[in-house]
């Protein structure tokens, strides 16, 4: 399934025997599939190898995400702890990186990761795979997320022998909490094996309705206020059927908007018919995050490679836009954005 080939299988099993000091990393800004699919993998390999096994990232989570990591997983964050996890990569013998195509993604920490001489191993769902860099490579576009791609990976090691009710209470959890963030709880990028995840995992005893509840219903208010005020006040829908939010500093500072707290947004302006495209801007201090989002027969990736630095999932990408390089300030992303809808929707 999903290209997991048996060689490989007895590859990573063979690392996974023969490692001790395993550190498990993600992208930068780790999201509910970074975090999802880390937590998983270090809970496995704590639980089921008996490993000292560890999560190192660049960044430390959002508050609204940084539940998925349970207590069981120990994490070192580089804007916080960077002697620590500098430190941890240099005593690595194994390292496996998730949800990113290659350690650039890691930012502040791919020079690292780039000098470890440790055997490394990649899992992940986008395009691209820095395949150069890795004993071993896990990578297929065609599946919902990390986790999911993880989850049929583990299944074929020897010692959960495709039984998911082998997999730690732990693992089993995160997998279910990364793949329903990466999916927007089954809305997009969606195949037959997300459902039977789903299902098996379910069976196997994760609640459920606990990671919903977890996932969606615990923000603060200041989430519901900025979502309503960006929808009747900033959204602009183009002609071409372009629909666009710029978060600006003036307003994230204006409602004490905090990291996490606009995910899921610019999934909202899809409902609208005649938006094909949806396209969400959040400003940093160089450069506005990019989240892009489409319907079916238009190209959120495409559109992302091209105009934002960017790429990911057919209908669900993201990248960056940055000034002076690609627009002469943050006053200028509206012309800019204007300019994308007929690009990309002409």
């Amino acid at each position: 399934m999903y290209g997991i080939e048996t060689e490989d299988i007895r590859t990573l099993d063979a690392l996974l025997e023969s490692g001790r000091t395993v550190t498990v990393t993600a992208h930068t800004h780790p999201d509910g599939d970074a975090l999802g699919s880390v937590s998983a993998l270090v809970a496995y390999l704590r639980e089921r190898r008996g490993k000292d096994a560890v999560a190192v990232l660049s960044d430390s989570p959002a508050a609204t995400v940084r539940f998925i990591v349970p207590d069981s997983v120990p994490l070192l964050c580089h804007d916080t702890e960077p002697e620590a996890c500098l430190a941890r990569i240099a005593a690595s013998d194994l390292v496996i990186l998730l949800d990113a195509n290659g350690f650039s993604r890691t930012e502040s920490l791919q020079d690292a990761f780039g000098a470890s001489p440790a055997p490394k191993v990649l899992i992940d769902h986008h395009v691209g795979p820095d395949r150069d860099r890795f004993r071993v490579v896990f990578s297929t576009p065609d599946v919902s997320s990390a986790s999911e791609l993880l989850y049929y990976v583990l299944l074929e090691l020897p010692d959960i022998g495709g039984d998911p009710a082998r997999l730690p209470a732990d693992t089993a959890r995160a997998l279910l909490t990364g793949m329903t963030t990466d999916t927007n709880n089954f809305a997009n990028s969606v195949y037959p094996g997300t459902f039977r995840m789903a299902a098996d995992l379910i069976a196997a005893g994760v609640d459920r309705d606990a990671v919903l509840s977890d996932l969606y219903n615990r923000y603060r208010e200041n989430r519901v206020r900025v979502m309503g005020y960006l929808q009747h006040e900033i959204l602009r829908i183009t002609p071409e059927g372009l629909a666009y939010i710029i978060a600006t500093r003036d307003i994230l500072d204006r409602f004490d908007v905090a990291e996490g707290e606009t995910e899921g947004l610019v999934n909202i302006p899809l409902s609208i018919d005649r938006v094909k495209m949806s396209i969400f801007l959040k400003q940093e201090q160089d450069h506005f995050r990019v989240s892009i989002r489409s319907k079916k027969g238009w190209s959120a990736r495409e559109c992302a490679f091209v105009h934002f630095h960017g790429g990911g999932h057919e209908n669900a990408s993201g990248g960056k836009l940055w000034w002076p390089a690609d627009i002469p300030g943050p006053e200028a992303a509206a012309a800019y954005l204007e300019q994308v809808s007929r690009a990309c929707l002409s």
